[in-house]
Parts: C-alpha cells; structure tokens; sequence
C-alpha cells in the first residue's frame, strides 16, 4: 500500500520558534515510518518556507537554549488550486512534488492562529488540528474567554486593554476589581511569552510593556489561588478527554523558561492526586470547551483548581507543545495511546475531516 506523504510544518514567523524546532523533532522521530513518508517543510523567523533534509534540519537540537532551523538553498512555495504540484521548489524544479496531509507544528502567531490553516485550506489539503474558526477563536484569549463564560463555564475575571489605550490604565482601579497579584498577558501568544506575575505599580508597568512588546491587545487578570491542572482533547466530531495532568511550578509560575529550557522549572505530576468525581468534573469541562470553541483534532485545556473544587479554564492550545517533556503527548500515553498511535490519529482526523468537508457544495445551480 502506498504510504501516506505528510508534510511537517515548522519553526515559523513566532515567539514560539524554538519549541515548534522542539516538536518537530520528536514527531519526526515517533512518526509511524511503515505508513507514512514525511516532507519537511521548515519556515524560518522571517517566514520563508525551505524543504529540508531530515538527516540535518536543525542546528544544535538538544540544546532548547541554542536550537536552530538549518536553512537550506531549497526554497519552497505552496501554489494554491487544481495544479499537478502544488510544493513549488523554486531552485530545484525536480524537488517539487505534492503533500498528502499537513502537519502543522507551528505554536503561535502565523501558525496557530488561523493563518496557515487558511492557507491550507484554500490549497485544499488536509491539515492536523482545528480550522480557520477554532485555531483563530483559541489563540485570542479574549475572545475564547468571552465565549467560555457565555457558555456558562468558569473563568478568572480579566480586563483587555488595546496598546492605544496604555497611557489610560489606571494601577489602583484595576487592583480594587482584579486585587493582587495579577497577570499581565499578550492576547495572541502561548508557552507564556510575554506572560508576567504583578505585586506591584513598579511591576505593572514593566509588565504591561513586556506583554505589548509581543500583541496590540494584552489581558490583564486575577491572580487564582489554586493548582494548575491540564487535559488533553482528541477528536472531530466526537471529542475524547484524556486523564488529567498537574503542573507544579518550581519558579514564580509556569514560564516559558520552565516549560522548554529549565528541566527542573516544573514537576509534571501525570496522572494528577485527584478523586474519580474530580478528573470526570475537568473531563467534562474540557470537552465543552473543545466544542464551544469550534475546535477540531487536538487541543489542550487549562485549567486553574480552586480549594473549593471549582474547574476554571485558563486557556485552550490548539497546537500544543509536543516536546518529549510536552503534556499533551504525556497525557495521552497514559491514558493508553502511545506517541506513535497519537499522531497516527491526528492525522486520520485530519483525513476524514477533509473528506467530510469535500461533500460540500461550492456552488449553487437551480434546476
């Protein structure tokens, strides 16, 4: 049987670079060799596209300090429509070709926001993970939010400022609505980038132009007594909840350094000390989360665990980490689906989906 060509997405136009260098890695290596061909496709800083060998694509990878996409002289475009090749090499005519299925591993900006899976979808070819809607919706933590407390599920109280509004924010009235400490967060990022912990004016400010160095609307919100907990979600049309991980930070809280670079910047507690009542409590919640918010194929929920057993959604990631630390991928292993199945699965999703959707209609002709 012919294997199936899935082209690997990453690096990408991001803050989160480096941990899509990360992922890509680790699915490369765990992807079902027997079934699947694997074109590499890495985007550097700028957002050129390159194909790349896969015996040396990366440049120092096993250091997440220093890892870096090895450029290669094959520049590559994707050439949307009914075309015999639609991966154009433009200094290599003769390593054009096509892709089967895509796998985006693109965390953030321009990969995990809608962007690429527009692309994509024009392009008509299957891709893992939400669409246009739920990929966009998930990485705008306003929106998402908005929408999650419109379904009726908890929340931490939060205000969005815009960038031209900065001058504005008032410290103390936000203090009385929101207390102490809070988070100062970019709207449009994920891994914690341009995420920090306030106790204070000196420390507000400082935050509010960290966190407008990385998006033009920040979210400012309550700081949450409680334990970080995570689900991982699979599935289309009928999503499954995984088992439930902990993540119990080492540092001030879960920063980007603690997730990629600092082994021990956090404990992952998998699965997570909690009563059967509990796990199904955030089970649920994550699932209509997933649903609410239009996803598709894989996301991640967040969830911060009061001491009064209240589930609140921190965020969702449609794309999330699948580093060999990553929780999503951990998740998924014990809850009985190996690395190697996960992918196998996503990508099935990704089939299907496509397949559904091509018994649409694209015009309309009365008579």
């Amino acid at each position: 049987m012919k294997k199936i060509n899935v082209g690997i997405l990453f690096g990408g136009k991001s803050a989160e670079h480096e941990v899509s260098l990360q992922s890509a890695k680790n699915v490369l290596d765990a992807i079902d060799k027997e079934k699947y061909d694997v074109t590499l496709i890495g985007i550097d800083k700028g957002g050129r596209w390159y194909l790349n060998d896969k015996s040396h694509f990366l440049l120092n990878s096993h250091d997440p300090k220093l890892i870096a996409l090895e450029k290669t002289d094959k520049d590559v475009v994707l050439l949307p429509g009914d075309v015999e090749q639609q991966l154009i090499c433009l200094s290599d005519a003769a390593a054009s070709g096509n892709v089967d299925v895509v796998f985006p591993i693109l965390h953030g900006t321009y990969g995990e926001d809608g962007t690429v899976q527009g692309l994509l979808k024009l392009a008509d070819i299957p891709f893992v993970g939400p669409g246009v809607l739920g990929s966009a919706v998930g990485m705008d933590k306003d929106v998402a939010k908005r929408l999650l407390r419109d379904a009726g599920i908890p929340i931490a109280n939060f205000i969005v400022v815009h960038k031209w509004e900065q001058d504005k924010v008032d410290f103390k009235a936000i203090t009385q609505t929101l207390g102490l400490p809070l988070f100062v967060k970019p709207a449009n990022a994920g891994s914690s980038v341009g995420v920090s912990k306030v106790k204070n004016e000196e420390q507000f400010k400082a935050a509010l132009a960290e966190a407008f160095s990385f998006d033009t609307k920040i979210l400012i919100e309550e700081g949450i007594v409680g334990r970080e907990v995570e689900c991982a979600v699979l599935g289309n049309e009928e999503p499954i909840a995984s088992n439930i991980g902990e993540v119990i930070a080492q540092q001030e809280f879960y920063s980007y350094e603690a997730k990629y670079i600092d082994e021990n910047g956090a404990l992952l507690e998998i699965p997570a000390k909690l009563p059967p009542e509990t796990v199904k409590m955030i089970q649920e919640q994550a699932v209509k989360a997933f649903k609410v918010l239009c996803c598709e194929g894989m996301a991640r929920v967040d969830f911060f665990l009061t001491k009064d057993n209240q589930a609140l959604i921190n965020e969702i990631n449609t794309i999330p980490g699948f580093t060999k630390i990553s929780m999503y991928p951990k998740l998924w292993e014990i809850s009985g689906i190996n690395y190697t199945e996960l992918i196998d699965r996503l990508i099935q999703l990704a089939l299907a989906r496509h397949a559904r959707e091509k018994q649409l209609k694209t015009s309309y002709q009365q008579g």
